[in-house]
């Protein structure tokens, strides 16, 4: 039997699926059309054939499926990324499928549509609570949350787009933002009145900055959380040792090989030399920015073999001197500080409760931690100041207002900030950090593992979006530039140079940056020219 495999494009809406449809089959299945399943078919393509949109299939899978209940020539869809051929679809009415469409317009209900990334069920399910408690305060709305994949958002929204059925909100991290802005489907102006009306003083700048739009000068999007990386360090030894944190690049260097041979360790740092990992890129893009190093300038130049590229790329493969050998990516350097080898590493606040109970093992089971009470001897140091600046590298995740949504989705997401705020951030607290000021002190107790940390500690956390970068952050870089960013991050190049320095010796800090200026501007010719 031959199965069929959704195509990418069109599968970005399958989780629609998820979500309560109309009963279709409440007094039992009424097909308008019985479809049989032909070679290169897919629910999409059925949907936009019966109902002029391919928004319409999850109506024939809770039509089909209802269907299978009382008549065995039709087979339930267990899985909407799988349909086989030769397999039959109950088509409902032109009428069921719009009452999908718009399940309130009969009610008499406002439905505002947010389609978030935290995507995992019990997620999902903390989204639906809050969205009930708004609804239950607001019965002439009704939420809907959809589930989506963040690889896919720009897809889901370019089909949605196209279909003229675009959701209200969005979750998305904030490198969608600037592109979605510059196509002019977000909703500037409500995302102002939402930050307004929840204070503009209890957002941190940092956040807001982040979602400004330079051409309009307004906030494109509403922060809502996201994680900070950060060196985390045996404070314990670095008092012991009268280091200073390592907060610098000279104060990390100065650390880095002051601690080996110290209580046993036997490297100073573990930093990403792996050619295959992306973790590599992700240390060193903190590194770049300390010292003001960036893919293009101004003008649109690439600007990967300046001095402070050359002089980033000589800083981060010299730290091997003393890190921990061979290839090593983000596995290796929570193994090697949890076991007491290396004294630092750089990582995101999801750790935090590695730290405390050891990470997971490839094979199964934990770390068993060489010192029990490790988070409270770790210290954390987010901000790095390098010769020509200073960064700390992280991930903020936005809530986007679409053009034509509702005037009451900024109400939905005023409410997501406020009164739902702490349910979604206890999620996953470490990844989740609030941007409003207000949420801190929720968020401090939203935790066991947090009484492990200094209320120092968690508030480097909470400040870490003072001074958060990321290469593709920058708010002057057009959508070519930011594509080719990503491209520079999924074809490891920079795992590559320092692997080739680091490891290899088969490239200096010059030719590495000529390298990469001549792999960069190819790359950006390449996407200019589609």
């Amino acid at each position: 039997m031959m199965t069929k495999k959704f195509l990418v494009l069109l599968t970005v809406l399958v989780l629609f699926s998820t979500m309560a449809a109309p009963g279709f089959a409440q007094n039992g299945p009424q097909c308008d059309n019985v479809y049989t399943v032909q070679a290169d078919d897919w629910l999409s393509k059925v949907a936009e054939r019966y109902f002029g949109t391919i928004l319409a299939f999850p109506a024939i899978i809770d039509s089909t499926n209802a269907a299978a209940k009382m008549d065995d020539s039709f087979t339930a869809i267990q899985n909407p990324d799988e349909i086989e051929v030769g397999q039959q679809f109950c088509i409902p009415t032109q009428a069921e499928a719009e009452a999908f469409l718009n399940p309130t317009a009969a009610e008499g209900k406002v439905l505002v549509e947010f389609w978030t990334t935290d995507n995992e069920e019990d997620r999902v399910k903390v989204y639906e609570e809050v969205a009930a408690r708004y609804m239950e305060q607001n019965p002439n709305v009704e939420v809907r949350i959809v589930p989506i994949e963040e690889a896919g958002v720009s897809q889901r929204i370019a089909v949605a787009v196209a279909a003229n059925r675009k959701p209200d909100i969005v979750r998305m991290g904030i490198e969608r933002v600037a592109a979605f802005a510059a196509d002019g489907i977000l909703d500037q102006d409500a995302a102002m009145n939402v930050i307004n009306g929840i204070g503009l003083d209890d957002f941190r700048e940092g956040p807001l900055q982040m979602v400004k739009d330079p051409a309009s000068g307004k906030y494109a999007a509403v922060p809502y959380d996201g994680w900070i990386q950060a060196i985390w360090y045996r404070q314990d030894l670095f008092d012991q040792l009268g280091l200073a944190a390592p907060e610098s690049w000279d104060a990390i260097s100065a650390a880095n090989c002051a601690v080996v041979g110290q209580d046993n360790f036997l490297y100073g740092l573990t930093i990403g030399t792996d050619p295959g990992q992306n973790y590599g890129h992700q240390v060193f893009e903190q590194v770049a920015i300390s010292n003001n190093a960036w893919p293009f300038d101004e003008a649109g130049n690439v600007t990967m073999n300046t001095p402070e590229m050359i002089e980033a790329l000589r800083f981060y493969t010299s730290l091997q001197d003393c890190a921990t050998p061979g290839p090593q990516y983000w596995r290796g350097a929570r193994e090697a500080y949890e076991y007491d080898q290396a004294a630092m590493l750089f990582y995101s606040t999801y750790i935090m409760d590695d730290l405390v109970d050891g990470s997971g093992l490839e094979g199964g089971g934990n770390v068993e931690l060489a010192t029990p009470d490790l988070a409270q001897k770790t210290g954390f140091a987010p901000k790095m100041q390098g010769p020509n600046g200073s960064a700390s590298y992280g991930q903020l995740v936005t809530l986007g207002i679409l053009t034509d949504a509702d005037p009451e989705a900024q109400d939905v997401v005023k409410f997501f900030l406020t009164e739902g705020y702490q349910d979604v951030l206890a999620l996953a607290p470490f990844g989740k950090v609030p941007v409003t000021k207000s949420a801190v002190d929720g968020w401090m107790s939203s935790s066991d593992y947090f009484a492990n940390y200094s209320p120092d500690t968690l508030n480097q956390i909470a400040n870490g979006y003072d001074t958060m970068q990321r290469w593709l952050f920058r708010p002057d870089y057009d959508s070519a530039q930011r594509a080719v960013i990503g491209d520079i991050e999924g074809r490891l190049l920079i795992p590559q140079v320092v692997s080739n320095i680091a490891l290899e010796g088969s490239m200096t800090p010059e030719t590495a940056a000529e390298f990469l200026q001549t792999q960069v501007e190819q790359l950006l010719a390449e996407r200019q020219a589609q």
